[in-house]
């Protein structure tokens, strides 16, 4: 079927006048006579007969100018869809994170992203650094957001977000709690150790390697944050924490500092994306993140 003579068929079936439909199609009456009577032809049957100034539609004239009608409204939805995906209004976006940016510094930012964009189906996966980048080489995430890497990546961009300070906690009735203490004296209690690979251990092990001084002992060894807090918050142990973990337990009074000479450590937040130009969505989220921590 001829959609360009369908479309002007339409607009005399929506009018009711060949000279009103002319004037909105910007074309010549004898033009668009013409189109519709080739349309006639190739379906073989008639679908308007002249009356007076305007037309009168046949069953078959009616019955497609309602599905035309359907047709180009569907035409036109595509392409507003399509225009809203361009612009990055609607699509998907895929996060990856490691847990103290997906915890503490991404779901403002992502609220706020979704009530400016609605439409935009967003799915965020919390994972370790390897998988994090691992999710993003595999196309399975558009962006992650790492923290606790210093190097570059070579088959990623990187964009450094903040660094953090890591710091030293214990409860707030420790007889060390807003000391100040040689990293020595702080190394004689008993630690709650991460999990193998995560960037607190590993900040802690290379700190008493520098110093030249034994790693200190194993309280417990824990895998996840939130059970290491809850430890230190119940009255045992250590831990060499994030900052951005720990301040409203510091703020709430449920946890407190010992200032560490000689132990000025940062933990780096990164965002990394593919060596490819982002999809219009990912490079409003992205646009929006890199606001937000540089202005």
């Amino acid at each position: 079927m001829n959609l360009h003579a369908l479309r002007f068929f339409s607009k005399v079936a929506e009018t009711g006048s060949v000279t009103l439909a002319s004037e909105l199609l910007r074309v010549s009456q004898p033009a668009v006579t013409a189109q519709i009577k080739r349309l006639e032809q190739e379906l073989g049957m008639r679908l308007w007969i002249p009356q007076g100034r305007g037309v009168a539609l046949t069953d078959a004239g009616r019955m497609l100018a309602s599905e035309a009608q359907r047709l180009f409204d569907l035409e036109r939805s595509i392409e507003e869809r399509l225009e809203g995906i361009k612009e990055g209004k609607e699509g998907k976006l895929h996060l990856s994170a490691t847990y103290l940016p997906a915890n503490f510094l991404l779901p403002r930012l992502v609220a706020e992203f979704k009530k400016r964009h609605p439409a935009v189906e967003l799915e965020w996966t919390t994972t370790n650094s390897a998988r994090a980048l691992e999710l993003l080489l595999h196309y399975k995430a558009d962006i992650a957001v790492v923290g606790g890497i210093r190097g570059e990546h070579p088959q990623l961009y990187k964009t450094a977000l903040l660094e953090d300070d890591m710091c030293f906690v214990v409860h707030p009735e420790h007889p060390l709690a807003g000391k100040d203490v040689p990293l020595a004296e702080m190394l004689r209690e008993p630690f709650i150790y991460r999990e193998e690979g995560s960037f607190s251990r590993e900040q802690l092990l290379a700190l008493c390697s520098v110093r030249g001084l034994p790693a200190p002992a194993v309280g417990l060894r824990m895998n996840g944050l939130h059970e290491t807090l809850r430890v230190v918050m119940e009255g045992y142990g250590t831990a060499l924490l994030s900052s951005l973990e720990i301040e409203s337990f510091i703020t709430e009074g449920r946890l407190a500092k010992v200032h560490v000479q000689e132990a000025k450590l940062g933990n780096p937040i990164s965002a990394y994306t593919r060596k490819e130009p982002l999809h219009p969505v990912a490079r409003l989220f992205f646009e929006a993140l890199a606001r937000s921590f540089n202005g």
